[in-house]
């Protein structure tokens, strides 16, 4: 890549993270001025609207710097990953736990396949995984609240399947999502909030753990825009030895 491609990619790093950070700040900023230049005059329950703007752009703050921290991670060298055997029941469980507080009409159905083998991943980029992926589900979910998450296995692999009703994916779209800062324009994304960020960490975790992840958006019927939209990742079923012998290697 030639110095000007280089210099060109800096800029427009830095200008996509200048706007997504000024905005949860000016709304912090003019929210915080309201209520200290007004807070007598505020009833209660204004009060209360105000400071959950304020939270919620606080927690965008948060979400956005933590990513932009995966990402300078996700580039060293030196990041280490500490596998290790896990039931992945227990863990899906709990993110939706906690996406669900956050997207309370967001209806959450979870198929999980009992006989399924354990994977060999760090417990913690997994959970990262699952997180953004089924938090970005409830986000663009369209005309049906409802997120489902069926597992099961095949080619020796594990398999977890996230699924919403959305706004349609082109095909020539479907890698374009899973790049850094991408975010496909319709009526929906310009209306939700996002960095751009979470598909891309997430795939590049999934890869360098060894699994696969894809997309597929199926139209709901002929004449709707709607689409049956479902993230596939998968993780290959590591047996005793191999995981013995990948656990000496890290």
């Amino acid at each position: 890549m030639d110095e000007r491609n280089i210099e060109q990619k800096y800029e427009d790093f830095i200008s996509t993270v200048s706007h997504e950070l000024r905005t949860p700040l000016t709304s912090i900023r003019g929210f915080s001025q309201t209520m200290l230049s007004s807070w007598d005059k505020l009833d209660d329950e204004s009060k209360k609207h105000f400071l959950k703007i304020i939270e919620e752009q606080s927690n965008r703050l948060i979400n956005l710097v933590e990513n932009m921290l995966s990402v300078t991670r996700l580039k060293s060298a030196n990041q280490k990953f500490v596998k290790q055997e896990i039931n992945i029941k227990l863990p899906i469980q709990q993110v939706i736990s906690v996406v669900k507080s956050q997207y309370p009409n967001q209806v959450f159905e979870f198929y999980y396949r009992d006989d399924l083998p354990a994977i060999f991943v760090d417990k913690d980029s997994f959970e990262q995984i699952m997180t953004n992926l089924i938090e970005n589900s409830a986000k663009y979910s369209y005309g049906e609240f409802k997120t489902t998450i069926t597992t099961g296995i095949m080619n020796n692999n594990v398999f977890i399947k996230i699924t919403n009703t959305g706004l349609k994916i082109e095909k020539n779209d479907y890698e374009q999502i899973f790049t850094k800062f991408a975010r496909i324009d319709n009526p929906l994304t310009r209306r939700v909030q996002g960095s751009g960020l979470g598909l891309y960490i997430t795939k590049s975790l999934v890869e360098k753990m060894g699994g696969c992840i894809s997309v597929e958006s199926l139209p709901r019927g002929e004449n709707s825009e709607l689409s049956e939209i479902t993230f596939t990742v998968s993780f290959p079923i590591v047996m005793i030895e191999e995981q013995a012998r990948m656990k000496c290697n890290q």
